[in-house]
């Protein structure tokens, strides 16, 4: 029997396995860097040994420091949970070559199935080889072999560059996984994501745990999912659980593990890999089926056989949504900073690694929390959690949570027809203004009105009670800038159109067109930043501020990371094209590509491997080349010209003018 379980990762999946741990009164060990000293995994642990440094190499990738913590706490098992370690057979067996309990499938097991190139060949699916990939293979994605998340994941359109994208997905894949084996497939447009959660006992009996629906995804990496699938055939379930079954007993597998597919629009499934491990997505499964995978997990590791040759059928249906310190609208561009707070309503389930006061830093994945709604029906469910979400408060960085919000209401998401193109489709119109109801439109006012009573005890009174006080915004989200206007009268405080109820520091009321509305105001700092509900705004001064002057060509970091790498051969004086990759950026396991805003020379290279950057620092400058830039204006000149004659010529006709193409034809 296991006494005391260490877990091998960070976050949100160690803080998940302490949980059943205390449930089952095992007591618990975390490890974690010195960028996690003080992490919410590590204040849930019992007990917690430091892996000195931050870069995932230095701590949570080094297998001979884990064990050695385990050894260290007298620890009997190892549970890996996802992500780092926890697909590396190596590691496996140094945790039972050191005599502790592996919550995982057989070293043997995870071998077989770690390289995807080697899982199809099991499957009976031969790879493609990238040398006799052709025009007429297009498009294919790029993958790598080892690891998953969506590292070292390329789709490829055109021939010319795939040369380029197979060292791109190397360099990545060698960097996240230590493996820089890639591989070819056929990619499939507009396919579904769909998994079967495995369950397989030392007896020999397996359990197929129904299905998940993970198509709505960004960067190849899942953002919501749900179960079981909806809008499958039965006959295709069962094929799909049959498949699943016959992976794991190809291997001899035990333990918790997910068999992948890609669905064709005609419902035809493609094996894409088994990851031999707890996937991030498990929650919706536990939900459904009633289960505690971490608990059976750990039984199973025991030694125990599962009840019955049949797993529970799955009832209701489950949704979950990823929450993640990211911009959506900016790349998906990765976001970092204090979280001053996090609350999510009662009636879903939260599994977080963060808590109010928590920093969020460059170093792991960007994944603030899961929330998971549960309901007897698939509508219901999708409702609940869209509620949830829309009444979720998160207060620092920038977050997806109103492009979740956004997703779940969407009529494709709400029929069921969803696809791994999704956000291809449809991010603009996720990520683009809305007509703000009144909680948003009257933040700004709410905000200045809790500002003047904060300030002092009368409330902001002057003398020239006639004069309105003014305050300025600007919304953190979309950089709106907002102008205030309110009047102290002898009969209390009044905005135009707005009755003003109650003001204190933190609670503004006000009664908009007969309507009584409560707004909760927060200030964590002196910076300015003012969190009215979900909208963060700055306050700006009376005056416009000036304007930074930056030399034009300058390449600055979209995001705080690390530079991994440079364009082999650069250097300053360089010749450069548009377009041109010139330097990676990685944070948070995504990897960015700054290219060239022009084609010019290099004039400036600030960036080298291995150098951490903050957002906005200047990495590069190209100067745009004056040939190039004089032949474009005088086209520009010579278009306008011909434009203007045309214009001319129509006017005195009396037809209308032409178009430019018109003109140029």
């Amino acid at each position: 029997m296991i006494s005391k379980l260490l877990v091998a990762n960070r976050g949100e999946i160690a803080v998940r396995v302490f949980r059943t741990c205390r449930e089952l009164g095992i007591a618990t060990v975390a490890v974690y860097s010195d960028a996690d000293a003080d992490a919410l995994h590590v204040r849930a642990a019992d007990e917690a040994v430091r892996l000195p440094g931050a870069a995932p190499a230095a701590t949570y990738l080094r297998g001979d420091l884990i064990v050695a913590a385990a050894r260290t706490t007298g620890t009997d098992a190892v549970h890996p949970g996802y992500g780092f370690l926890s697909e590396n057979a190596a590691f496996a067996r140094e945790v039972v070559d050191a005599g502790l309990t592996w919550i995982g499938p057989p070293p043997e097991a995870i071998e077989a199935m770690a390289s995807k190139t080697r899982a199809k060949e099991l499957m009976g699916i031969a790879p493609l080889a990238p040398a006799d990939v052709t025009g007429a293979d297009l498009p294919v994605l790029v993958k790598a072999a080892a690891g998953g998340g969506g590292r070292g994941m390329r789709v490829v359109r055109e021939l010319a560059d795939l040369a380029g994208e197979l060292a791109a997905a190397s360099a990545e894949a060698a960097s996240a996984f230590g493996d820089g084996e890639v591989f070819v497939e056929p990619y499939v447009e507009g396919g579904r994501h769909v998994e079967v959660q495995l369950l397989a006992d030392a007896h020999g009996t397996v359990w197929p745990l129904g299905t998940r629906d993970c198509s709505l995804q960004r960067r190849h990496q899942k953002v919501i999912e749900e179960a079981p699938a909806p809008g499958l055939p039965d006959a295709l379930v069962e094929r799909l659980h049959e498949l699943a079954t016959r992976a794991a007993h190809k291997v001899g597998y035990r333990g918790a593990g997910t068999v992948e597919f890609l669905l064709a629009a005609d419902g035809t499934p493609h094996f894409l890999e088994m990851n031999t491990r707890l996937q991030v997505e498990h929650p919706v499964t536990e939900e459904v089926c009633g289960v505690d995978l971490v608990a059976l997990q750990i039984r199973v590791a025991e030694g125990h056989a599962l009840q019955g040759p049949h797993p529970p059928r799955p009832v209701g249906h489950a949704v979950e949504a990823r929450l993640y310190a990211e911009d959506p609208a900016a790349g998906w561009a990765p976001q970092t900073g204090t979280l001053h707070r996090l609350a999510v309503p009662d009636g879903v389930r939260l599994d977080t690694g963060y808590a109010g006061g928590d920093t969020i830093g460059v170093h792991y994945d960007a994944m603030l929390a899961k929330v998971v709604a549960y309901a007897p029906t698939r509508a219901e469910a999708v409702r609940k959690l869209a509620g949830a979400l829309e009444r979720t408060v998160v207060h620092g960085p920038v977050t997806n949570r109103e492009l979740l919000v956004r997703s779940l209401r969407h009529p494709e998401f709400a029929a069921g027809r969803v696809d791994t193109s999704f956000y291809d489709r449809h991010l603009p119109e996720l990520t683009g203004p809305d007509d703000a109801g009144p909680q948003v439109r009257y933040a700004p006012l709410a905000a200045a009105l809790a500002e003047s009573r904060g300030r002092s005890r009368f409330g902001g009174w002057r003398n020239l009670r006639s004069q309105p006080q003014v305050k300025r915004y600007r919304d953190a989200a979309d950089g709106t800038e907002h102008e205030v206007r309110y009047t102290h009268t002898r009969d209390g405080l009044r905005a135009d159109g707005v009755r003003v109820l109650a003001v204190a520091p933190d609670r503004v009321v006000l009664e908009v067109d007969g309507v009584r509305r409560e707004f909760t105001v927060s200030r964590y700092d002196d910076s300015g930043r003012v969190h009215v509900g979900n909208v963060t705004l700055v306050a700006l001064p009376p005056l416009p501020e000036p304007t930074v002057r930056q030399e034009p060509g300058s390449l600055l970091a979209p995001m705080p990371g690390t530079v991994v790498r440079v364009a082999e051969g650069l250097a300053v004086g360089a010749e450069v094209t548009a377009g041109q990759p010139l330097i990676w950026l990685e944070a948070m396991k995504m990897e960015h590509r700054v290219t060239a805003p022009a084609s010019g020379t290099l004039t400036a290279l600030h960036a080298e491997p291995g150098r951490q950057v903050e957002m906005g620092a200047l990495l590069a400058v190209v100067q745009e080349s004056v040939r190039e830039s004089a032949e474009e204006s005088v086209e520009e000149s010579v278009e306008e010209s011909a434009e203007e004659s045309a214009q001319a010529s129509g006017q005195a006709s009396g037809q209308e003018p032409t178009s430019r193409e018109e003109v140029s034809a």
